[in-house]
């Protein structure tokens, strides 16, 4: 009699167990989709950033170039603006 006890016992265990591994497995796979679509937005977003970045790091450079040739510039300028008053000034002295 025991032994029909216990089988019975597992049997209704199993019967109910059943239907809540079952709503438990939409719920994950419920969660692993929208985990998925996280990723896949993720990915997009890494890919504009990279984007972004590889724009933002052209800008830069031509920036650093133009600002160089502006030193030059200024620099250039100067040595001849010191030059005119060096001869300025020497031709008052005399």
């Amino acid at each position: 009699m025991t032994r029909k006890n216990t089988w019975a016992i597992l049997a209704v265990a199993v019967a109910l167990g059943l239907p809540l591994a079952g709503c438990k497995d939409t719920k994950t796979l419920q969660e692993n989709e929208q985990l998925k679509a996280q990723v896949v937005e993720l990915q997009k977003e890494n890919g504009q950033v990279g984007n972004d970045l590889e724009t933002m790091t052209a800008a830069r450079d031509a920036l650093t170039k133009e600002n160089e040739k502006l030193k030059a510039e200024i620099r250039s300028l100067k040595a001849k603006g010191s030059a005119k008053k060096t001869a300025s000034r020497k031709h008052r002295r005399s």
